[in-house]
């Protein structure tokens, strides 16, 4: 799946896999998740949304139920910051 790249709100990037109808947000956290069924106009209105954030929150959040598909371990550290700083 393509991911754009946003800077929305918490939202970090957006994607959207047409053959299987699924839209995929990337938030600032590092979490990523993913709502089935979307249809494409919806993923249209969304990526061309003046405010993205208000549009993900308002028509999508609230609407669809998402599935976590990755997350940024909490108090993860790189292990090559011990060695050359962070």
């Amino acid at each position: 799946m393509d991911m754009i790249k946003v800077s929305a709100g918490k939202l970090r990037a957006i994607g959207y896999q047409p053959q299987t109808r699924t839209l995929r947000v990337e938030l600032e956290d590092g979490s990523a998740l993913e709502y089935a069924g979307m249809s494409e106009s919806l993923w249209r209105n969304f990526k061309n949304a003046s405010a993205q954030w208000s549009y993900y929150r308002d028509n999508i959040e609230d609407e669809f139920t998402a599935q976590r598909v990755s997350a940024k371990p909490s108090g993860s550290k790189n292990p090559l910051d011990e060695l050359f700083g962070s």
